[in-house]
């Protein structure tokens, strides 16, 4: 009787170890048939960007570094993304940084006067409106310092600032942060003086994402002065064929563009980094260097309003 019933119990395991076993097989049959994974269907969109990417930038004929990152999600595109690459005045949106962590530490304030003085002044040929509009010497507050060098990229304002927190102090700013490929050593005078000096002053794009990152996630900053940056950034009039170009008239993009002079034909820095508002309401961090190219203004700018364009149409095409 024992002997009977261990047999029927057998027989009850062994069908129900088969039902279980045609279930499995059935659902990764199923499962190979179906259509892509949404991770197989972002590889393959992210793959896509890249060759896309690259084929753009081969248009500057020179060095181009990209770093784009939806912060709110981590999807991600690069290109060079460890390479050095001059700022030129992209090198103002760290400083301006490091100024307003001075501001929120007590250390200064922003209606505090400041005397520009003539010999402050960036040589001609270098951007300052400060010095084309006051060539005597003005006195502004530190919040008009500020927005010069931040949104209209005066390489005075700029000097002038860094001359109130010191070299030093932005590096350590910087290290803060966690920030490490991305290094500002010199004044724009010493930069106006001597082309090899820019090059001393250099961010890989993997730096200049870290920097948008730190500013979109108030790391080291108030809010109250990542507002004031974010403004600053926003109505900037410099180059918007850059980063804006291509880009929705409604996108609002809060960027910092940097350019150099050309010698022997070859155009040094071509650059544009921002924080650009999705339609979903995420923020998008694009950063692109243009470095040592010998095409025309209108062709290295093509370049990053072509990029640019290309990571918001395949981020918006995934939601992201």
């Amino acid at each position: 009787m024992l002997k009977r019933l261990l047999s029927r119990l057998g027989f009850f395991f062994l069908l129900l170890i088969t039902i279980c076993a045609y279930n499995a097989a059935t659902q990764t049959q199923n499962a190979a048939t179906s259509s892509p994974t949404p991770s197989r269907a972002t590889d393959k969109q992210n793959d896509e960007l890249q060759k896309q990417i690259e084929q753009i930038a081969s248009a500057a004929k020179g060095r181009v570094g990209v770093a784009a990152e939806v912060l709110e999600t981590g999807e991600a595109v690069a290109l060079n993304l460890h390479e050095h690459f001059p700022m030129q005045s992209v090198y103002k949106l760290p400083i301006g940084m490091a100024v307003l962590a001075q501001v929120d530490s007590g250390k200064l304030t922003l209606d505090q006067m400041v005397r520009v003085e003539k010999s402050d002044f960036v040589r001609i040929g270098q951007r300052s409106p400060i010095r084309d509009k006051n060539p005597k010497g003005v006195e502004l507050s530190l919040r008009e310092l500020l927005r010069y060098a931040v949104s209209e990229s005066d390489g005075t304002a700029s000097d002038v600032l860094l001359r109130f927190v010191g070299i030093n102090a932005v590096s350590k700013y910087l290290n803060e942060l966690g920030i490490n490929e991305l290094i500002v050593a010199n004044s724009e005078k010493e930069i106006g003086q001597d082309w090899e000096t820019q090059y001393r002053n250099w961010a890989s794009p993997a730096g200049a994402l870290q920097l948008l990152r730190s500013l979109h996630e108030r790391r080291g900053l108030s809010e109250t002065s990542q507002q004031l940056l974010y403004k600053f950034m926003i109505e900037t009039p410099t180059f918007p064929t850059r980063l804006k170009g291509l880009l929705p008239k409604t996108a609002v993009v809060a960027h910092k563009t940097g350019s150099s002079g050309t010698s022997n034909g070859v155009t040094a820095a071509t650059n544009d980094i921002g924080i650009v508002t999705l339609p979903n309401g995420h923020h998008l961090a694009i950063v692109v260097f243009v470095s040592d190219s010998p095409v025309d203004l209108a062709t290295r700018e093509k370049v990053i309003a072509q990029i640019a364009k290309a990571i918001w149409d395949s981020t918006t095409r995934s939601g992201q």
